[in-house]
């Protein structure tokens, strides 16, 4: 799991629009002159999320590797698995919707049934 996450934390670096499509509008701050806020969740942009997210999965990692914090760390993973079904099942609505296209209709088809094992195989790092 540890190297799942570091991985992925590297491309969230390396190719941070990979994982765009998968951080929902209403999180994302419009800093354009005169636009209107996304809600009150809108606090970041949609890079900012990226990076954000990127460094999660490096604490993530490294906690899960440290025996003292492995617990702690398999309980926020999971957790942030978890909260990653939100931006998953936003991209995938969008997908099938009327700007999808066929290619983002299969990409978001197989990743977001690939969360629930992350959830599963991190709660059951608790041990």
């Amino acid at each position: 799991m540890s190297a799942l996450l570091l991985a992925s934390a590297a491309k969230h670096f390396r190719t941070p629009k990979f994982y765009y499509p998968v951080v929902p509008d209403y999180l994302c701050r419009r800093d354009e002159p005169g636009s209107r806020p996304n809600g009150p969740l809108a606090v970041m942009s949609r890079e900012e999320w990226v990076a954000s997210s990127g460094l999660l999965e490096v604490a993530a990692a490294v906690g899960l590797l440290v025996p003292a914090t492995r617990k702690v760390a398999a309980d926020a993973t999971t957790a942030m698995f978890t909260a990653f079904l939100a931006g998953h099942i936003d991209a995938l609505r969008r997908a099938y919707g009327p700007k999808g296209t066929d290619a983002e209709r299969r990409i978001h088809t197989v990743r977001l049934p690939l969360q629930i094992p992350l959830i599963i195989w991190s709660w059951s790092l608790r041990k």
